[in-house]
């Protein structure tokens, strides 16, 4: 199918755009830049790539398929990114370039891990799971993102706040706005688009019969 490589191409492309382009400067100054480094990395790129490996040969969700349980894998996206908004590790992640490697690099994993739980393999047998895995991952995103904008104290000190003209404060609520608006949604829309196509397969179901 002609739309899973444009797909692949589309998620590699966003990669490129994200860390080759201006945004890892931005994520080292400034809480917003790493939040869309983030956003763009786990909830643009990595549901692209999933689309376009989901059935192929590079597809591991039914060779493995413990590691790509659906609720598996958003418990271990949660732990993965409430330990990387952890103040030390963001600290050593914007001051550390090794660090800054393995952050992305994770989270391009456990972003990878939960679509291709969601939507790799067959997808009719593991629909149910997958919505449920995604709703999961939205319900953290969304907290995570309301923690951040509702702050009352800056967590992250990050040295280009004050040129920007935001305090650190709200440096760190706008990263929090963010993460509701693109990275929780992305996940709402995922589960949204299984279960119609879940219930719309029912009703083929029940047509034929």
């Amino acid at each position: 199918m002609i739309w899973r490589p444009l797909s692949l191409m589309l998620g590699q492309t966003t990669l490129g755009a994200v860390w080759l382009g201006p945004l890892p400067d931005m994520a080292d100054r400034l809480f917003v830049g790493h939040m869309l480094m983030h956003v763009m990395v786990v909830a643009v790129a990595a549901p692209l790539l999933a689309i376009g490996l989901a059935g192929g040969r590079f597809d591991f969700s039914n060779r493995i398929p413990f590691l790509f349980s659906p609720i598996l894998a958003s418990v271990i996206e949660l732990f993965v990114v409430w330990a990387w908004h952890m103040p030390a590790l963001h600290h050593a992640a914007r001051t550390s370039q090794s660090a800054e490697l393995l952050e992305q690099a994770s989270y391009l994993f456990v972003g990878l891990l939960v679509w291709l739980a969601a939507f790799g393999g067959v997808r009719h047998q593991r629909a149910l799971a997958g919505i449920a895995g995604l709703l999961l991952t939205s319900m953290h995103m969304t907290l995570l993102g309301v923690l951040l904008a509702m702050s009352s104290r800056p967590l992250f000190e990050h040295t280009g706040s004050a040129l920007s003209g935001m305090s650190p404060l709200e440096d760190q609520q706008m990263g929090g706005v963010i993460m509701l608006a693109f990275g929780g949604s992305a996940y709402l829309i995922g589960g949204l688009y299984l279960l119609f196509g879940l219930l719309q397969d029912k009703r083929n179901a029940f047509s034929v019969s």
